[in-house]
């Protein structure tokens, strides 16, 4: 049975997810991937939640929340580090992991959940897509994005 269950991103599972995540982004982003290991606080109730996919207690993914900045539709939080390792994609627990990050945003009264990506992850802009995000304007400067997304939860 899949479970998502919040895991602090300095735990040992956590922090093995991640470096496969930012090891196969710096692959697809050769020379210019510039990953950043996130500090504990930034995904910690109620300013955000980091989750592991296991499935029978076998990690398979990872994926978080965090608030930032309100934006124009009010508050807002961001989807960071999606991921699930290759043997676990296309069973649908990418969609149950952004779903149930969605969510956890709308029990902190969030307006809004926005996301940024690369072009050449096109499978993930199609989980995006399907889950009803659009594409807006870029609402931070990350050099390693090119496209950015939002969803209205109000």
């Amino acid at each position: 049975m899949v479970e998502m269950r919040p895991t602090p991103v300095d735990d040992p599972v956590a922090r093995e997810l991640l470096e496969e995540y930012f090891a196969e982004r710096a692959m697809t982003f050769p020379g210019q991937y510039r990953p950043a290991f996130p500090e504990r606080g930034v995904f910690q109730p109620p300013a955000g939640v980091f989750l592991v996919v296991a499935d029978e207690g076998e990690a398979l993914g990872c994926g978080g929340i965090r608030r930032i900045a309100d934006g124009p539709l009010g508050a807002r939080y961001e989807v960071k580090h999606l991921y699930l390792r290759p043997a676990a994609r296309g069973n649908g627990w990418g969609r149950m992991l952004l779903d149930e990050l969605e969510r956890r945003a709308r029990i902190w009264d969030a307006d809004e959940l926005v996301l940024d990506t690369h072009d050449t992850l096109e499978a993930a802009g199609g989980l995006y897509t399907a889950a009803g995000f659009t594409e807006v304007e870029p609402y931070n400067d990350n050099p390693n994005a090119t496209r950015w997304y939002g969803r209205l939860l109000r």
